[in-house]
Parts: structure tokens; C-alpha cells; sequence
């Protein structure tokens, strides 16, 4: 809206020195523009010039986040569903484990994905991290075809809403270990989305700084999930503090007498 605004008023600004440049050079084509109307054309065009740069650095953040969100669904029809999972979590730095596995694929720090994976591509997929990934409400295509996941790590995904918790409901009957931890868009309405993760045994909601009312949410879930052990909403703490009597010192004066 500012950035409409900014070229709105740019387009006018440049009409009006467009109508000055020509009666200027019909009527005085010998003498220089003056030095407020030198002025006003500089500065629009170092403001137009900016307006294009933000515009243009926009469009191409967006760009990225729905190219790394983009559907692996070529990959999963040549090579099958764990191996398309597990290149959609690589390619966002993040990790992979099988069923019967103790060891995680993950690729290495400057991006590189060990192809051994599609050694275990009938495999089922059973833990998924993709912690500090630009995952959103799209990229979720990729893992909610998961039937066997048991643990999930979405800590620190900027893009993670409330919209998508509520895509989290297919995984009601497998998920046993879900991490939300510094999702700065998650909010209390979100994490009643959860109700459906009936065999959730671990949750981590730590440091979400959209959820108000921590103390009535920390029970509202734990009536809602009554055998999962939910970290980060920790209200006994809380309630202590506010029930311990303010202790008075008194004034040395006082005391001496």
C-alpha cells in the first residue's frame, strides 16, 4: 500500500516535470532548469529506483519460499513415497530416519544429499526434522502422506502457523513426539488444532511468543492430551510465584527502636 502510494505520487511528481521541461524549452530554451525542480527530479528518481529494488527483493523472497515449498510429486511417482519425503526434508538441510534405523540422513553443511537413501525407499519414514526450515502450509503436501510418522520437529520454522497445525490431524494415529518450539507465528488457536494427536506422548511448546495466557493454555492441554508430557507451558511455576506474600523490609529507623 506505501509502495503505491510512493509511486503514485512519483508518476505526478513526474508529470509535473515533464509539463516544466516542456514549457521551459519553449519558452526559455537557453536557461537551466532551476535548482528546486533539479531537486524534486533527483529525489524521484533515487525513490523510484529504491521502490523497484524493495519490489523486486519481495517477489523474489516469495519466489524462493514457494520454490523450497514446491510438491515432490515427480519423485514420488518414479521412486516412491519415503524417497520423495526424504529428498524434500534434504533439500531443506533438515533429517531423516527410517523404520529399523538408527542412523538419520541428512546433508552435510554445504547442502550435498547422500543418495544412499534410496537404498531404504520402501522403507517407511518414522522421524522427520526439518527444524529451521521455510516449511509452510504448501510444503506440508510433502509429509502429510506419512502413515508411520512417530516424531516431528518443526522448532524454528518461521513460516509454521496456525493453519498449519491443522493439517497435523492425519497424523492422529502414529505421531508420538511433536516439537513447536520457537514458532513465532503459532498461536494459541493453533495449538488447539492438537486435540486430534490422541498418541502424542511429547510436546515441546517452548518459547512462542504469539501465545497469550500461557497458564490457561497449559491446561487447557494437558485436559486435552492427559497422556502427553507438554514442555514450554509450565504453569505450577507461575502460580507459585504469584502466591508467595511480597516480604517488607522495614526501615532501619524503625528497627532501632
Amino acid at each position: 500500500m506505501a509502495a503505491a502510494g510512493l509511486w503514485t505520487r512519483g508518476r505526478d511528481i513526474a508529470s509535473l516535470l515533464t509539463a516544466g521541461s516542456r514549457y521551459s524549452s519553449t519558452s526559455f530554451s537557453s536557461s537551466p532548469a532551476p535548482l528546486k525542480q533539479r531537486i524534486i527530479h533527483h529525489l524521484y528518481t533515487r525513490f523510484y529506483d529504491l521502490e523497484s529494488i524493495i519490489n523486486w527483493t519481495v517477489h523474489l523472497q516469495q519466489w524462493n519460499i514457494r520454490r523450497k515449498n514446491a510438491y515432490f510429486g515427480y519423485t514420488e511417482k518414479h521412486y516412491g513415497r519415503s524417497a520423495a519425503v526424504t529428498y524434500f526434508v534434504l533439500s531443506q538441510k533438515g533429517g531423516v530416519r527410517f523404520q529399523g534405523q538408527e542412523t538419520w540422513f541428512r546433508s552435510n553443511k554445504r547442502g550435498k544429499i547422500n543418495w544412499d537413501f534410496l537404498n531404504f525407499k520402501d522403507v517407511p519414514v518414522e522421524e522427520v526434522d526439518v527444524s529451521g526450515s521455510p516449511l509452510n502450509y504448501i510444503g506440508l503436501d510433502n509429509l502429510v502422506t506419512l502413515k508411520e510418522l512417530k516424531m516431528l520437529n518443526l522448532s524454528g520454522c518461521p513460516y509454521l502457523d496456525d493453519w498449519c497445525l491443522s493439517r497435523l490431524h492425519v497424523f492422529k494415529d502414529s505421531l508420538e513426539e511433536l516439537s513447536l518450539a520457537g514458532c513465532p507465528q503459532v498461536t494459541e488457536r493453533g495449538l488447539a488444532t492438537l486435540h486430534h494427536l490422541e498418541n502424542l506422548k511429547r510436546l515441546d511448546v517452548s518459547h512462542l511468543p504469539s501465545v497469550s495466557n500461557k497458564e490457561l493454555i497449559a491446561i487447557m492441554m494437558e485436559e486435552m492430551l492427559p497422556h502427553c508430557t507438554i514442555i514450554g507451558l509450565d504453569y505450577s511455576s507461575e502460580l507459585a510465584k504469584e502466591s508467595q506474600p511480597e516480604t517488607r523490609t522495614e526501615p532501619q529507623e524503625l528497627r532501632a527502636e
